[in-house]
């Protein structure tokens, strides 16, 4: 069974990732280390879970366009 985030914890994680896309990876420390810079006064619960949510929606995001890719016949780099 998942884990349910709340709402603001999505809503937060995928406007910054929208933000800017090319900044976040699948590696939740290096998306850590980058959002503690954007991040201020958050709880470390809702930091750690807005951070992992962000890592999992790039993941998600990424999965969705090679399979795009694959049904289109395009090549994904």
């Amino acid at each position: 069974m998942g884990s349910i985030r709340p709402q603001y914890v999505k809503k937060i994680a995928v406007d910054l990732v929208n933000s800017s896309p090319d900044l976040f990876t699948e590696n939740f420390h290096k998306n850590s280390e980058l959002l503690k810079t954007v991040i201020q006064g958050a709880s470390k619960k809702d930091f750690n879970e807005i951070t992992g949510y962000a890592t999992r929606y790039v993941i998600k995001k990424r999965h969705r366009t090679e399979k795009e890719a694959e049904f289109t016949g395009e090549t994904v780099e």
